[in-house]
C-alpha cells in the first residue's frame, strides 16, 4: 500500500519540497518538487544569528510549502533543517516561531545523522554489490564524507566545508582572485588532513560515490548526461575533468556562470567554492573517479520512515 509523504528540507541555500509516493520495499517515486531559494546561511548576522528578515522569509515559505503539501495530498509531513539552521545562535527561537506560525515542527539534523542518512540513500541506489561506498556530499553549509561496507557507515564526517559558507568566507570577489583561489586550495588541504587518514585507514572502496546537487552540476559542466536523460544514466566526474573546470569557471563572473548550461543561477554564485571542495576531497582521499548519485538526503529521510514507520519530528497534514 503506497503512502503519500511530503519531505520539507531547509537548506543552507534553498527550502525544498518533494512530495513522493512510497511503499515499504518500494522505490519511492516523485510526483512534485518545489523549491524557493532563501540562502539562509547570507541570511545571518555578525553574531551568529538568523536574521529578522531571514527567519521572516523562512516562516512565509515553510507555511506555503505546508499547504503545498495538504493540496498534494500528503498524509505527512517530513521537515528538517540542516546547517544553516543548525550552526544559527537563535535557531531555538527561529524554530519556535515556525512552529507556532505553521504548525510545522522542524527536526534538525546533526552533521553526522545527516551524513549517515545520505549514506544510506546511496546504499539503496547502488545495491550491496557495489561492496564497500566512499560517499562525498557536498550541501551549502556542510561537506559531508561517509565509508561503508553496511546501510550505516563505518566512519561519517561533517565538516563545515559547504559551497555557500566557503563562498561567504573566502570569494567574495567576482570574479575570484587567483591568489585568493589559491589560498583556499591550501587551506582546505588542511583541514581535510584528519578525516582523510581516518577515511583511508577505514579500507579501500570498492565504488567512490558524489552526492548532491552540487557534484551533479560539476558532472554536467564536464560533460555528464543531462538531467532530461533521466536518473539512470550512469554519470561521472573524474579528477582530471574537475582541475579542467576549475581553472575555466574561476575566471567567469556569476552572472557568465549563470549562462553556462546546466548551473542555476542560484548555485552560480557559489559553484567555484563547490568545485574547490570537490577537487580538495578527491585530491585528499585518492579518488580520480566518482560515480554520481541521483538520491542524497531526502531519499534517506524517506527510506528511513519506511523502514521503521517513524522519522524524527512528523507532521499529519489534515485533509
Amino acid at each position: 500500500m503506497y503512502v503519500r509523504l511530503g519531505v520539507l528540507d531547509v537548506g543552507s541555500n534553498t527550502v525544498h519540497l518533494l512530495v513522493v509516493d512510497a511503499h515499504r520495499g518500494g522505490h519511492p517515486t516523485p510526483m512534485s518538487s518545489t523549491k524557493a531559494t532563501l540562502r539562509l546561511s547570507e541570511n545571518t548576522d555578525d553574531r551568529g544569528d538568523i536574521t529578522p528578515q531571514g527567519a521572516d522569509r523562512l516562516v512565509e515559505t515553510v507555511a506555503d510549502f505546508a499547504g503545498i503539501a495538504r493540496t498534494s495530498g500528503c498524509e505527512e509531513l517530513m521537515a528538517f533543517a540542516t546547517s544553516a539552521v543548525r550552526d544559527a545562535n537563535n535557531s531555538e527561537a527561529v524554530l519556535r516561531r515556525v512552529r507556532a506560525e505553521t504548525g510545522v515542527a522542524l527536526e534538525v539534523l546533526s552533521g553526522v545523522d545527516e551524513a549517515r542518512l545520505t549514506f544510506l540513500a546511496v546504499r539503496r541506489w547502488y545495491g550491496w554489490s557495489a561492496g564497500r561506498i566512499l560517499c562525498l556530499d557536498i550541501g551549502g553549509g556542510s561537506l559531508e564524507l561517509t565509508f561503508g561496507g553496511d546501510e550505516d557507515p563505518d566512519c561519517a564526517f561533517s565538516l563545515q566545508l559547504g559551497a555557500g559558507r566557503l563562498t561567504r568566507d573566502w570569494l567574495s570577489e567576482d570574479p575570484p582572485g587567483k591568489r585568493r583561489v589559491a589560498v583556499l586550495r591550501d587551506w582546505l588541504d588542511a583541514e581535510l588532513v584528519r578525516p582523510a587518514q581516518e577515511l583511508r585507514a577505514a579500507g579501500v572502496p570498492d565504488l567512490c560515490v558524489g552526492s548532491s546537487k552540487t557534484f551533479r552540476t560539476l558532472a554536467r559542466l564536464t560533460g555528464a548526461a543531462p538531467s532530461s536523460a533521466g536518473p539512470r544514466v550512469r554519470r561521472t566526474l573524474t579528477a582530471a575533468g574537475l582541475r579542467q573546470l576549475i581553472a575555466f569557471i574561476s575566471r567567469m563572473t556569476t552572472a557568465d556562470r549563470a549562462e553556462l548550461e546546466g548551473v542555476s543561477s542560484d548555485r552560480s554564485q557559489q559553484i567555484v567554492a563547490g568545485a574547490l571542495v570537490a577537487e580538495a576531497a578527491m585530491r585528499a582521499l585518492g579518488v580520480e573517479t566518482l560515480d554520481i548519485c541521483p538520491w542524497a538526503l531526502r531519499e534517506g529521510l524517506i527510506l528511513r520512515k519506511l523502514d521503521t514507520e517513524m522519522g524524527g519530528e512528523l507532521m499529519v497534514v489534515s485533509q
